[in-house]
């Protein structure tokens, strides 16, 4: 279990009013409830705005890239469990690291590409703080995907492709699910894939705002 320390905008109480805010917008499941309740969420942005980690908003991490909101990171992460816990799960898009420490306290093993090597780095960091230990890391391509510990039971995308490349697609289980945001800006969706003996099925599950995929990767 993560320690729960803290003081003033990052204590217990602080945290535990944006659990009561996750609650009243749908967020049901407790297991996803205390995984996001457990994670420092002030240690994954910069300290100059450690005041605001718990507020249910995307805050700016450099690079042009954003720590997503708590809302949409515990939405996804309920649709990972939502058919009971996957023993592997490839997330496209490390960022802070947030996302995968959440999802790390949920699912055996944790795969993230991420193609800002400067963001990996950081999210590196963070996690060994955490002793989170049942992530891999890699900078990369995310296009890509990691076919290495391919297939996987479920790939998370945390910025938003117009299309979701065909590799990744491909490197799903049977059965297996691919949840990414969809669309160009101000026309994004949140789909749930599925790959079925008929091919790929989607379901949406609401609107959203994403930074945009890029394909390539970047040293800083």
């Amino acid at each position: 279990m993560i320690p729960r320390a803290g003081i003033g905008m990052t204590s217990s109480r602080t945290r535990e009013r944006l659990i009561e805010r996750l609650r009243s917008e749908g967020i049901a499941d407790a297991r996803v409830l205390e995984a996001i309740r457990s994670t420092p969420r002030h240690l994954f942005v910069d300290e100059a705005l450690a005041s605001r980690a718990y507020e249910d908003t995307a805050l700016p991490i450099g690079h042009g890239q954003t720590i997503s909101q708590p809302y949409i990171v515990a939405r996804m992460t309920e649709a990972v469990i939502s058919e009971g816990i996957p023993q592997k799960v490839l997330e496209i898009g490390t960022g802070c690291g947030y996302q995968a420490a959440v999802l790390a306290q949920l699912v055996p093993n944790v795969y993230s590409i991420e193609c800002i090597r400067a963001l990996m780095a950081g999210a590196r960091r963070h996690l060994l703080e955490l002793r989170l230990r049942n992530v891999r890391l890699r900078h990369g391509d995310g296009r890509e995907g990691w076919q290495e510990y391919a297939p996987f039971n479920i790939i998370i995308l945390t910025a938003a492709p117009e299309v979701v490349p065909q590799a990744l697609f491909e490197q799903l289980a049977p059965d297996g699910r691919l949840i990414a945001p969809v669309g160009r800006q101000g026309r994004q969706e949140l789909r749930v894939h599925r790959r079925t003996p008929k091919g790929i099925e989607f379901e949406s599950l609401g609107a959203v705002s994403f930074v945009p995929f890029t394909s390539g990767t970047r040293q800083r």
